[in-house]
């Protein structure tokens, strides 16, 4: 039982089940816009599940993939595989099983869903490989979390719309630019592990400036998402909540202080993703 007990831990700890609150949220939000307010509780219901097990198959592979760099970085050698705490056949075997979990799970909800399903979970394990190849690997991740919306839309109706993937834009460069901020981290081990990102290849100065940029393209995209939408006064007071929050996300870190990068990249941005989605679904559901 003890060895049941640290092994559950280490998986939980491995796969951040906790940071699932960063994209449920969207995806959350493009099925109650799918749905004109909440969809059925099924439908509710599988694409929690789906959402879940792509996050975890997504999150147990990237540790499984990456172990010899997380051992090489001082930040990261505490993680389960480097520690010795689970061992990479564990990992593979979770990984399967999650994958197969959210495969079955697309698999309840509609033709469309089932069908696209496999590109959906390569799009979220393909991103574990991206720092080997390209600085822009946080758009990578960006693009991983921002199918979620268009999926849960999927899972909704069945169909797919043009004006959905502006949610994917939005996620995409919410995360991309939080991302970048926190890969200010490890510029160091990326440059002599030969991995690539923006910090590595630009410096923390221009990583900074990048990632307000990405910011900046998500605000103006969701006042976009006002008008596409057709949404009211409530989501406008939660765009400009967000905005605010972002202007204190990037005012308390800076490239000659990243102590409060925890802060600014767990706290805030999982408040962020949450009242979003709360004043979006206010503002769609009270005006039914």
């Amino acid at each position: 039982m003890p060895n049941i007990l640290r092994s559950t831990r280490a998986t939980l700890e491995m796969i951040k089940w906790e940071h699932s609150i960063f994209a449920l949220p969207f995806a959350l939000m493009g099925a109650v816009l799918a749905a004109g307010g909440w969809p059925p509780l099924r439908v509710l219901g599988w694409i929690v599940v789906c959402m879940v097990t792509a996050r975890s198959a997504a999150m147990a592979f990237n540790r499984l993939v990456d172990a010899k760099f997380d051992a090489q970085n001082p930040r990261t050698a505490g993680r389960a595989i480097p520690a010795g705490q689970l061992s990479n056949k564990f990992v593979g075997m979770f990984t399967v099983v999650a994958c197969a979990a959210f495969l079955l799970s697309a698999a309840m909800l509609n033709p469309l869903t089932t069908e696209l399903s496999p590109a959906a979970l390569s799009v979220v394990l393909v991103y574990s490989y991206m720092k080997r190849v390209t600085r822009w690997s946080h758009l990578g991740l960006g693009l991983a979390l921002g199918i979620s919306p268009a999926a849960a839309w999927i899972a909704v109706r069945g169909t797919i719309e043009l004006r959905v993937l502006l949610l994917t834009a939005i996620v995409a460069l919410w995360v991309g630019g939080f991302d970048v901020l926190y890969a200010c981290q490890d510029i160091d081990h990326d440059r002599s592990a030969g991995l690539f990102s923006v910090p590595a290849t630009f410096g923390l100065e221009s990583a900074f400036l990048i990632a307000r940029v990405m910011h900046i393209g998500m605000v103006v995209l969701l006042f976009v998402m006002l008008h596409v939408f057709g949404l009211g006064r409530i989501a406008l007071v939660g765009v400009v909540v967000v905005t605010l929050l972002l202007i204190y996300e990037h005012a308390i870190v800076s490239p000659r202080d990243l102590r409060r990068m925890n802060a600014a990249f767990f706290t805030l941005n999982g408040v962020i993703s949450v009242l979003l989605f709360g004043f979006v679904a206010a503002d769609v559901i009270l005006r039914r």
